[in-house]
């Protein structure tokens, strides 16, 4: 095996990859991706876009997914920690609507990938931090859609500080269930 290590969870798909770090008193260095090492560990994609986002504590982003154009994500954090989710929206997966939630940090330098069929958000633990992610289908601004933060039947048990309320776009506080959503496209 290659320079990474990679772990699964209960949701088939899903996958903590942790690189190797080479630390000196100088500082780091690791490989962030490398094909051949992710092909090796059955993650044989082919990414096309690279994004990556600023926010401030507090901030939540998602639950964010394409529905014509399903991409595959490679989720890391530069600067910063945040608590990151996927929702399997897989239907027939025995694992349908439940979520995985995992800490990625510049400090641990973990990686969350999240194949097609997933919703995707993630909350701002730190004062501040910059996420970085890579896709296999490029970005349709058109096709964005999204499940609200705090639907309870999925019931995502957010990090968020008592007392706190989430920094939420005007799309995100605005979001369905994915009940509803379910109940608008049968009628």
């Amino acid at each position: 095996m290659g320079k990474i290590k990679v772990e699964t969870c209960h949701i088939e798909g899903l996958k903590i990859i942790t690189p190797t770090v080479f630390g000196d008193d100088r500082g780091y260095f690791m490989e962030t991706y490398s094909y051949r090492d992710f092909s090796e560990a059955g993650l044989d994609y082919v990414f096309v876009q690279d994004n990556q986002s600023a926010s401030k504590k507090g901030v939540l982003r998602g639950l964010h997914f394409q529905g014509k154009h399903p991409q595959d994500k490679l989720v890391r954090v530069l600067f910063g920690e945040v608590f990151d989710v996927a929702v399997d929206l897989r239907e027939g997966s025995p694992t349908y609507g439940q979520w995985y939630g995992c800490v990625l940090s510049g400090e641990n330098k973990k990686q969350f990938f999240i194949p097609k069929g997933f919703a995707h958000g993630f909350l701002v633990l730190s004062d501040y931090a910059e996420f970085a992610y890579k896709c296999t289908e490029f970005y349709y601004p058109d096709d964005q859609c999204g499940i609200a933060w705090d639907d309870p039947q999925i019931g995502v048990e957010w990090p968020v500080p008592e007392g706190m309320e989430p920094i939420l776009s005007e799309a995100d506080r605005h979001r369905k269930t994915l009940a509803q959503q379910k109940g608008d496209s049968a009628g």
